[in-house]
This record gives structure tokens, C-alpha cells and sequence, in this order.
């Protein structure tokens, strides 16, 4: 319920809970925010979420950050640089939305670096050419723009303004990504293999990115009923199937499904079933490269901790600190 017509009730005389007011307020589709009443549940699901988005963000600048040294050219190096530079601040917005609902920042990465909260799968995986630079962009960057572009209409305010920004750049980046695989496409007979075989082993990764199946996705309906998450696991990957498909073509690889064909009837593609205990090895801290992401990030913690003491204590001195 707005605010205005609350008052208006309660100078009528009739007093209005703050659970009623949070469940008319999602109701009507409108914007919960950080000082209006909130269900516990719904305070935890949102920290759950926005910290599990923000850690991804973070960790996914190793994989390609890796390769910044390394890019074939000065324009590509430039390109890279920039787009692992966006990541971070993807990840200093969300941090900045789950504090407003009373998380603390270190908090949250001391429970990433001890295993207590997770991040994408999708990162657990090795980079081993430059043509995986381009296949983050156009498969992994479009799955999560199929992800989050919901997002900008979540109903926690501060997640949905952070997402718009977020979403802005993640397109950009699945539109160079995809740039770069059309160069690579046009080169020599090995540049095209290379592409071939970073999509034959990103593609199943990616799908597996939308989580679970929906029977197997416990927080999905609730998160759902509070309008966090707007479309299901198996709605979303079916749209990013459908939406890559075409463009698999028009780069001219195939995508690693035999199974992947069109079907007329309900006018989305048909596709395989992930390997759904690979995905459970990944999550739970056995995929190809979990320990390396978690040794890197606490390291970069520990390395930084001059940083944020010089900071805060200029903070304290200039009467800015909390």
C-alpha cells in the first residue's frame, strides 16, 4: 500500500500493520524499500540472493582477467580491460544493495572465502583459450542477461535500480563477445576449431547456469510469490536456448546437443537434459576450479586489507565513517 493511502487509513482510524502494508505493496507491484517493513524471510532470501549475484561478479573477473596480459592485440586487450573493470562494479552495487537491507560487506566475503555462500557455477571453469574470451560473452553474458533483465522489476527497490544499470552493460558485453567469435569465425581454420570447441564446452555450463530444474529449485516459488524473481529456471533457460540457437547459425558453429531441433507444436527449440550432478559437484565445491577461485579471491582480501584500514581511517578522521 503507498504510503499516502496509509496514512489516509490510519487518519480514518484504521491502523495498518506493516505486513499488511508489505503484502499490499507487492501486490500492487510496486517497490518495497530498505526502511519499510519486511518479513525476516524475505530480509534473508534477498541477502541470500544479492550476495550469491555480487560474489559471482567478483570471481567472474578471474577467468577472463587471466587473459588481459595475453590478448592477441592493443584493442582487444583494452576491450578486456574494460569488461572485467564493469564486473567489479557490478559487484560494488550489489554489495551496496544488500547493506541497505543491514548486511555487512566483509561479512558477506569472509562467508564466501569460509564456503558458507556461493556463486556462479559457470566460474568453476578453466578459460584455456582466447576464444573462451569471446564464448563468456555471447553464452555466459547472455544467460545472465536472461537472468537478470526480470531483475530490474524486482520487487526490493535497490536490487532493481542496481540491475538496470548492470543489465545496460552485460548486453554490451555479450554483443562484444559475440564480435570477437564472428573476427575469430573469419580467420584461419584453426581459429574456427578454437571457437567450435569453447562453445562445445561452455554451452552445457551455460544452461546449467539457470540452476536446478524447477522441481529441484527449493527457493524458487517463494521467491517468486515476493516478486524477487519474476520467471522460473526452466522458463529462463528455455529463453536462452531459444534466443542462442539463431545465433549459433548466423556464426556458424553447432551447438554440442543432438537433441537441440525446433519443435513447431509449442514453437521453442527442443533441447538435452544437463548433466544435473556435474552442476551438484560444482556447487558444492568439486568442479574443476573451486579451490583456485576461492584461494584467489581470499588472497585478494588479505592484500587489500591495508586498503580498507587507510580508508576507513580517513573516513574516521574526516567525520565520514559509520
Amino acid at each position: 500500500m503507498p504510503r499516502t493511502e496509509a496514512a489516509q487509513w490510519q487518519r480514518r482510524g484504521r491502523a495498518v500493520s506493516g505486513e499488511e502494508t508489505f503484502a499490499d505493496t507487492i501486490a500492487r507491484d510496486q517497490r518495497v524499500e530498505p526502511r519499510d517493513w519486511m518479513p525476516d524471510g524475505y530480509r534473508q532470501t534477498l541477502i541470500r540472493q544479492i550476495a550469491q549475484h555480487a560474489h559471482s561478479e567478483i570471481i567472474g573477473m578471474q577467468p577472463e582477467g587471466d587473459w588481459i596480459t595475453r590478448a592477441p592485440t592493443l584493442r582487444r586487450k583494452a576491450i578486456l580491460l574494460a569488461k572485467v573493470q564493469d564486473e567489479a562494479g557490478h559487484g560494488l552495487y550489489l554489495y551496496s544493495a544488500a547493506e541497505t537491507l543491514g548486511a555487512d560487506r566483509g561479512d558477506l566475503t569472509r562467508r564466501l572465502i569460509e564456503g558458507r555462500q556461493k556463486y556462479s557455477s559457470i566460474f568453476n571453469y578453466p578459460t584455456t583459450t582466447f576464444a573462451d574470451v569471446g564464448v563468456i560473452g555471447w553464452l555466459v553474458d547472455g544467460a545472465a542477461i536472461c537472468n537478470q533483465v526480470p531483475l530490474c522489476r524486482s520487487s526490493f527497490g535497490p536490487y532493481a535500480r542496481a540491475m538496470i544499470r548492470i543489465c545496460k552493460e552485460e548486453s554490451f558485453h555479450q554483443r562484444q563477445g559475440y564480435e570477437l567469435l564472428m573476427t575469430m569465425m573469419g580467420g584461419s581454420p584453426a581459429q574456427r576449431d578454437m571457437v567450435q570447441d569453447a562453445v562445445n564446452r561452455w554451452w552445457w555450463p551455460s544452461l546449467m547456469m539457470f540452476g536446478p530444474p524447477d522441481a529441484d529449485s527449493p527457493n524458487s516459488a517463494r521467491s517468486m510469490a515476493w516478486k524477487i524473481k519474476r520467471h522460473s529456471n526452466d522458463e529462463l533457460r528455455q529463453r536462452f536456448v531459444d534466443m542462442s540457437v539463431p545465433q549459433a547459425e548466423a556464426l556458424g558453429v553447432t551447438l554440442p546437443d543432438p537433441e537441440l531441433r525446433w519443435n513447431a507444436e509449442r514453437e521453442h527449440y527442443d533441447f538435452g537434459e544437463p548433466d544435473w550432478s556435474e552442476l551438484q559437484r560444482v556447487i558444492t565445491g568439486d568442479g574443476p576450479l573451486n579451490k583456485e577461485r576461492i584461494a584467489r579471491r581470499k588472497q585478494a582480501d588479505s592484500d587489500g586489507a591495508w586498503v580498507r584500514e587507510a580508508a576507513a581511517a580517513h573516513a574516521a578522521k574526516h567525520g565520514s565513517g559509520r
